[in-house]
Parts: structure tokens; sequence; C-alpha cells
């Protein structure tokens, strides 16, 4: 320990961060994604690896000067499909699994984007792709749009992005293409008898909200759709041949409101609730800045043995696997449990493969059995790396906010120094998610640096019951900015937090409450709001979720409840503010658009406060967690530029 280090801003590009994972049929094998920096390309490369969990052997199945992703296992166990652009535009390639090269199954133009996913009896392999290239529309000449939705964030222009299903047979041949229409389909499963494919159709054009349609479609191309008009739709696997198990919310209900576990079938029968009385719901909201999160998530669904589920339930700042009966009488237990959250990726052979965060390290797989016990850790991709760091303690906080309302935070405290810390208030997103046991760089390279992080699940927040959840719908900046301030003042009663050096941050959701409390309170010596929603009247009409957004949020539209729009907005308060804010903002963010920072920034300037505004170009509204190295370096080396300048520079003068 005599030669651990504080993490540090250049740590970031050292870490390795899983990016999927595939348990063979047997149980026995597992195949891994490892995403890296490549520091003479100065891009991520993703690699695949096997680990054999009898003789804990782990080797290398991909080389490094390609990236290769989405590891899925053929039937019968002795070959893995994934997807590479190794030859250009990304293709689905077939590995024999006891040596030998991989072999392009797909040569479609347009590349493939999704799969592969291999049929049950053997015989195709399903997947998604784009348009081909004469169909693509062009972009360059004058166009109409027509949908409720035409633009989206982290995608662009919806039109061009319509993504279709096609199937290939397993010895390879021309691709059939099923879908063609105008959605972006996604997150394909065959049914047990391969006779049908369950999938999500995204992005309708005549909707502005973004719940999928649940559809299943035959080889022959037949769509039946599901639960049109029901609610929402999520996460969906095969309990049999008829009957499905989705994660979903009926409509009407409070934004915020738990999602449950629901089992409907293929003619779309009324979905019977299976987790009415799990208080928590299920499905997790926990945020970091893992990059491969998302693609993390996407192995995410229902595991369904026999008559039971394996689900994922976040409980404040932990995730957990569930055990969820799926007949009979309402029944459920937690299985895999403890102080970390627990992602499912896998289940064969009476094995549950799931991969682990905390708020010290980034990701690693776990199996155990269906019940938990016999855990083995599988992977150890950072194991080298964290053992040569100081890593920060962390304290459980609880206190009693403006209402009584017990708020639930932690408190990071920093590897070097000496308390009272300075102190990072930083605040997560939705508002509809939280902090928890998430791995989260920012916090780790503010504590290397001296800083105390304060990491508060303000109301709003999920895994906390719907009162908690659904608390600030038509009042935003009320009971939140109180849950917030109160856990600062809590924090500097503990002696945890220095009360003159304290600094704020946030993004999305984090970063309106922001720039909401700089024009509240002087307090914080510095602010850094990224991509925030800053005016509620002109988000209603610029952003992708805009116009249901902001209606749940706030309780009508802006001409119904104009004085609503206002009294909930930062830039009504902006004019106060006189505390130094950098602006954090991705210039193709269509989710929190570039306008929404830029009237922040202008009102600051008219008004004599110090700002700046850092822009990052082709960066959408996560681009500073899952976008290019080069986006994520900028916002790493500005963050603490702007707080040391401004919390500790400017109280040592």
């Amino acid at each position: 320990m005599a030669d651990t280090t504080p993490i540090g801003l250049d740590d970031y590009f050292k870490l390795k961060f899983l990016s999927g994972a595939a348990l063979s049929p047997d149980g026995t094998q597992v195949v891994y994604g490892v995403s890296h920096y490549d520091e003479e390309k100065d891009a991520d490369i993703q690699t695949l690896w096997l680990a054999d969990l009898s003789s804990g052997e782990k080797r290398q199945l991909t080389p490094p000067s390609s990236n290769a992703k989405s590891p899925s296992w053929s039937p019968d166990g002795t070959k893995v499909g994934f997807i590479s652009d190794r030859e250009g535009k990304p293709q689905i390639f077939v590995l024999p699994i006891d040596g030998g090269e991989g072999q392009k199954l797909t040569s479609i133009d347009q590349g493939v984007r999704e799969g592969p996913v291999w049929s049950p009896d053997g015989e195709w392999v399903a997947f998604t792709s784009g348009w081909s290239e004469e169909d693509m529309p062009d972009l360059t000449k004058p166009y109409r749009v027509t949908r409720h939705v035409y633009r989206t964030d982290g995608i662009g222009y919806i039109d061009p992005a319509v993504q279709q299903v096609y199937v290939i047979p397993t010895t390879g041949g021309e691709a059939k293409q099923l879908t063609d229409d105008t959605y972006i389909n996604t997150g394909l499963k065959w049914s047990p008898d391969s006779s049908k494919i369950l999938y999500s159709a995204a992005f309708p054009t005549n909707t502005h909200k973004f719940s999928p349609l649940m559809r299943t479609i035959t080889l022959d191309g037949d769509i039946t759709t599901l639960l049109e008009g029901w609610g929402d739709t999520g996460a969906a696997a095969w309990i049999d041949d008829t009957n499905i198990a989705f994660i979903g919310q009926v409509d009407g209900l409070p934004i915020g409101t738990k999602t449950d576990l629901w089992v409907t079938d293929v003619t779309g029968k009324e979905p019977e609730n299976r987790t009415p009385s799990l208080l928590e719901g299920v499905g997790s909201g926990l945020q970091g800045d893992i990059p491969t999160f998302n693609q993390l998530r996407g192995g995410m669904v229902p595991y369904v043995v026999g008559d039971k589920a394996y689900v994922w339930v976040q409980t404040s700042g932990m995730v957990h696997i569930y055990e969820v009966a799926l007949t009979g009488d309402e029944s459920y237990e937690a299985v895999v449990t403890g102080e970390r959250s627990c992602h499912p990726q896998g289940l064969a052979n009476g094995k549950l493969l799931y991969a682990v965060s905390s708020f010290t390290n980034p990701l690693e797989l776990y199996i155990s059995e269906l019940d938990g016990s016999n855990e083995e850790q599988v992977t150890d991709i950072n194991d080298d790396f964290l053992s040569q760091k100081l890593l920060p303690e962390v304290v459980n906080l609880r206190w009693s906010s403006v209402d009584d309302v017990e708020v639930e935070g932690w408190y990071l405290k920093p590897t070097v120094g000496e308390a009272p810390y300075p102190t990072i208030l930083y605040i997560h997103g939705g508002p509809h998610s939280a902090f928890g046991n998430v791995f989260s760089f920012d916090f780790q390279m503010l504590i290397g640096a001296g800083y105390g992080v304060l990491a508060i699940n303000h109301r709003a927040s999920l895994g906390y019951g719907n009162d908690f959840s659904t608390a600030i719908k038509g009042d935003w900046g009320n009971l939140d900015y109180n849950d917030l301030m109160t856990g600062v003042d809590y924090a500097i009663e503990q002696g945890l937090a220095d009360a003159d050096k304290l600094g704020v941050c946030g993004l999305s959701g984090g970063g309106n409450l922001s720039t909401w409390i700089v024009g509240q309170t002087d307090r914080f010596k510095a602010a850094i709001p990224e991509n925030p929603v800053t005016n509620w009247l002109s988000f209603y009409g610029v952003s992708d979720i805009g116009i249901w957004f902001s209606v749940e949020e706030l309780g009508g539209h802006p001409h119904e409840i104009p004085e609503t729009y206002v009294k909930c907005s930062p830039i009504t308060y902006a004019y106060r503010c006189t505390t130094p804010t950098l602006l954090v903002q991705g210039e193709h963010d269509y989710r929190c658009p570039a306008e929404q920072s830029e009237q922040f920034y202008a009102v600051l300037k008219a008004n004599g406060c110090t700002v700046e505004m850092l822009r990052l170009p082709n960066s959408p509204h996560a681009g500073a967690i899952v976008g290019a190295p080069p986006l994520r370096r900028a916002q790493n080396e500005a963050m603490m530029d702007w707080f040391n300048r401004y919390v500790l520079e400017a109280e040592s003068e």
C-alpha cells in the first residue's frame, strides 16, 4: 500500500470497461467484451475475451486492431457470433470457440447495427441494419419533416436512422429482410420454437412519446403489434412459445412512477402485473460515467427459467437481482444482494451471470447459482490498476429535509488533505434516476485532487418508492433544491464539508439544478452546469422530449400554465447569479439543446457574472460520458481547471 497514489486526471484512459458478456449454453464459459483506450488512435477499442469458469483461464479472442462487440453463443455452444469492423462497415463474424479464424457471415453494404441473435434451432441469425445506400434519404437537399419527433439525441434525424430486421442462414448465404417500415427496430429475441421474433419498434411517426411498440414477426414477415396504447413497454423475454414477460408501466401514471414486471401473450392479452407490491419496482436508474454502461444495459432483459424470472431492482443506491414468480400468487425474493449494483447478463444451466459495480470499481463479472450462492468473480480487468491507487472512504448519510422526509446521500472523502474538505455537490440527471453503487471517474478525479464529493438522491430520485420519485411534479426547484441544501448543511455539520470551499455541478437534470442553485444562493464558489434545462418555455419546442416531458413534469402545456413554466425555469433567476459559472454544452445535444446553455450564458454575461462556456463539437447529450476520448478529456480538464481556479485558488488568495 506504500506505493499507492491518488487517482488523477491522466488515469481515466488507463481504465478498462466491460462492454457486454454472454454465458455459454452449458454455463461453463463466458465471452465478454472489454473496451480500452488506444493512445496512438486516440480512440476506444473493444476486444472479446473468453473465460473458462472451471480453470479460471482467460484468453483474448479478437485482436486490438479492430473493434469486436456484442458476443452471442450458438445454441450448441461451439461458436460465438459478434459484430466487427475489421473489414470496414460492421459485419457479423462467427468464431469457432475451439480455435480457428472468424468467418464473415454477413456482407451488408450499409453494415450491421444490432445482433447477432441465434435462433434456438440453430438455423438462423437475426440482426438489424439501416437503409441501403440507394434508399438513404438525401439530407443535403431540401426536405420536409412530418413526424411528431423528427430528430432525437444520440441518433440525429430519425428518417435516415431507420433500422430494419433481417435474418440470415447460419450456414451463410443471402440475408432476408423481414421489416420494411419507418421504425428503429431493436431488441430482437427469438421464440423458443424459432418461429418468430419479438422486438421493439421505436419512434413511431404519429406520437411525440418515445414508448416503442412491442411486436412479433414471423420468417414470412407477418407482424403482430401487442398492447398498442396500453402504456410503456421495455425489456422483454419469451416465457414459452406463447407467453411474454416484460418490464413496463400502464399509461396515465405520473412521470417517475415505478415500472413493474408484467406477463402477456402473443395475442396481446391484458397484462398481469407480477410485482404490484414491490415498493421500488423493477429496473434501475443508477448513474455513473462508465462509457460502456449503455451497451451493458442492452443485455439486460428478464431472464426466464420455468415459471420464474430474474430481474434487477434498484433499492436506494444498490441494484439487486430478484427472482419473481410468473404464475400464481405474487412472489418475489432478492437472490443477489450487497452494497453494490448487480446487472444480469446471462442465465444458463442453473447459473446466473452478472456485472457488478460500486463507487470504487467500474465493472467486473460474477457468476453464482440461481439463489445467489457459490458466487465467484469471473473477471479482474482493473484489479492491477486499482491496487496501485488510493480509493476513497464512502460515508453513507441520511438526514431529514425541510418537510421531515428522510433523504439519502453519500460523502466520498478525498484521499489527500484533512477535514473539513473542499467539497463538490455533484447532482445526478434525470431527474428520475439516482446515485449509488456505480463507478464515476469524475468523482474519483475530484477525490484524488483533494475534493470531497457529495452525491445526494434528492426528491424525484428512483429507488425510494412512488411518493418520493413523483414529488416534484409541477414544482421543480422546491423539494429537490431543499433536499440538496439540507444535505450540504448536514455534511458541514458532520465536519466533512468546508462551508467556505463549495462547488456544484451536474449533467442534464443535474445541470438544471446547478443553474437553479446559483440563482438562489451565493454559497458556492463555482458551478459547472452541463447540458442543462434552463428555460422550460423554449425547451418545450426544441427538445426531442420537450412536448411530452414538459407537460408531464410541469402539469400542462405552456399556454395552459405559463406561470409554472416561468416559475420553474432557472433562467428566471439567472440575473441574480454571482457564482463563477462554466457551462459545458454538447453542440449536437437534441435532449437539452445548446440554446438552453446559450440563454443562461447571455443573461450572466449581461449582468456581469463571471461565466464561460465549453462547447463540445459533434457531442450528444451524454457526449462527455459516451463520446470520443477528446470530448471526455476536454470535460475532465475543464472541470478540474474551473474548480481549482475558483474553489481552491480563490480561497487561498
